[in-house]
């Protein structure tokens, strides 16, 4: 098989098993957290030829849960609000969280409780694409299939006093 075949089975791998190609998730956290690609490397706790060549799809996955872990934690983080704003000391700590974290993925020790200050993340988000009334809005639609959801708009809506 050529290198070219390669990379494209292995970026097809990583779509199935994380969504998308890893290198597409990583370039967002370098420029999310503004950092290089070495850096992020030693944050994830991954050396930086393993991070480029997963990058490339020269291979198909990261084999440490950890890591992968580490990842998924950067990517939660990007929406907290003083990393979301670009705040140089939010993102340092945000990156030193990650640094020094020892994840360990298995089946208790994925969280699956909701926590108000987690979906609080998403306000800005959800605040900076629609205006609150729209939020309103589409909360109503929701509402008889999906309350749940209806109603993380209508907090959205209303997050720091916003009217209706």
């Amino acid at each position: 098989m050529q290198e070219r075949e390669i990379v494209q089975r292995n970026l097809a791998l990583q779509r199935q098993w994380y969504g998308e190609p890893l290198g597409d998730r990583v370039r967002r956290l370098i420029v999310a957290y503004r950092t290089s690609q070495t850096q992020l490397a030693e944050v994830l706790g991954i050396s930086p030829p393993m991070l480029s060549q997963v990058m490339s799809g020269r291979r198909a996955k990261i084999g440490n849960p950890s890591v992968v872990a580490r990842l998924v934690m950067l990517e939660r983080k990007v929406f907290t609000p003083g990393v979301l704003a670009g705040d140089p000391e939010a993102v340092e700590q945000a990156l030193r969280d990650v640094k020094g974290s020892r994840p360990a993925l298995g089946r208790d020790s994925v969280p699956v409780e909701h926590r108000a200050e987690d979906e609080e993340t998403a306000w800005p988000v959800l605040r900076s694409v629609a205006r609150p009334e729209e939020l309103e809005h589409v909360a109503e639609l929701l509402d008889e299939h999906h309350p749940a959801l209806a109603g993380l708009l209508r907090r959205a809506a209303h997050a720091d006093g916003a009217s209706p």
